[in-house]
């Protein structure tokens, strides 16, 4: 009854084994650790694992224009081949007002202030950032996507995923864009930033596949205050295929509470399984590239059903996967009743990255007893 989820995906030639993606994720760990996660998550079955949050100009973080940080990413790479899966770098510019996160800084490390209360204060922020940058900045950005897209493939990256939350997000958003110029105004120039990012990168590695992260912001209720709002969808998508994506991410748009894009069992909007999945339906009739659902999809029956319907193309799952990387292939074999299931608590994930211990999982200590890890 699964067998729709371990169909092979191909896009722009590069044939996934599965409909299975470990979705990006923000983990926290340290660089030995991570790759550990990386080979746990490969050899438990993930047809393609998309590493999150690679900034496509230099950085202090590990980046691809140093030789250390290309070595490390090789060996993300590498690990991930090892393991039977495909691997995508997930491109990004952070929209974030490095001022004002200085600024900020003393009091969070002080304890004046939570990384919540930090969050919101960025964001804060984040409206004068966009609308105050600087054309030949924006361009030095734009050809930063396609440079870094260059030296992922060197990597040995599969694919490319464009962030379309961060800054694309916010020149979508007219809650931050406020420019009068070309990159502002209408949903056609609000669009511009992020298809001139999308142009640069299919300039610049014309054979790999670009997925693009539809970040997806909605009224009645607010959710979302950076990504394309949902009455915006038919102007930016067929922009976006036009400029060469390929297939769609598809999700809620970020810049309010974490708890809204990672929502927990009892979110008061985003509780059910698929959370996110009206957001595709809206997405279908607009493109026919390849969608991709993400949002409380740790039920494998409700996750099969949803790829056997072509209500979605291949899933997404993160908290499933930290929950029990041997979700895929349990699920091929048949043992679905050994899968550790994601209860959508939020308290070692969530809370483990926003109290700077790693992402992990309640479960962590109980799976590995089980399976003698």
């Amino acid at each position: 009854m699964y067998e729709s989820l371990f169909q092979p995906l191909i896009v722009r030639g590069l044939t996934l084994k599965n409909r299975i993606v470990f979705a990006p994720t923000s983990m926290g760990l340290k660089s030995g650790d991570f790759l550990a996660h990386i080979d746990r998550i490969a050899r438990g079955g993930a047809g393609l694992i998309v590493i999150g949050d690679v900034p496509v100009l230099p950085s202090p973080m590990f980046s691809l224009y140093t030789p250390e940080g290309l070595d490390f990413y090789r060996q993300i790479t590498q690990t991930a081949h090892a393991g039977g899966a495909k691997i995508s770098a997930q491109l990004h510019m952070s929209d974030s007002d490095v001022q004002g996160l200085q600024r900020y800084l003393p009091d969070l490390r002080a304890g004046r202030i939570t990384p919540d209360d930090l969050r919101r204060k960025l964001n804060d922020l984040t409206g004068d950032f966009i609308t105050g940058l600087p054309v030949e900045r924006i361009q030095t950005i734009i050809d930063g996507f396609g440079q870094a897209a260059i030296l992922a493939r060197d990597a040995g990256f599969d694919m490319i995923q464009i962030h379309g939350d961060r800054m694309c997000g916010s020149f979508s958003s007219s809650i931050y864009n406020h420019r009068t110029d070309a990159y502002g105004g209408s949903p056609q120039n609000r669009a511009r930033f992020a298809v001139s990012c999308v142009q640069a990168v299919r300039r610049a590695v014309p054979n790999m596949p670009i997925e693009y992260k539809l970040a997806v912001r909605q009224e009645n209720p607010h959710y979302g205050n950076a990504g394309i709002l949902t009455g915006e969808l038919p102007v930016f998508v067929p922009l976006l295929d036009e400029a060469g994506v390929d297939c769609y991410e598809v999700a809620l748009a970020n810049h309010g509470a974490l708890t809204d894009t990672i929502p927990p069992h009892n979110h008061p909007y985003f509780s059910e399984p698929g959370c996110f999945l009206k957001f595709c339906d809206l997405v279908r009739p607009l493109t026919d590239r390849p969608l991709c659902g993400v949002g409380g999809l740790g039920d494998p029956d409700f996750a099969a059903a949803q790829v056997d319907s072509g209500r979605v193309d291949y899933i997404a799952l993160s908290r499933p996967l930290i929950a029990d990387p041997d979700w895929p292939r349990l699920v091929q074999n048949g043992q679905t009743d050994q899968i550790f299931r994601c209860v959508r608590c939020n308290r070692a994930c969530l809370g483990g990255m926003q109290q700077h211990q790693g992402t992990h999982c309640v479960f962590d200590e109980k799976r590995r007893a089980a399976r003698g890890e």
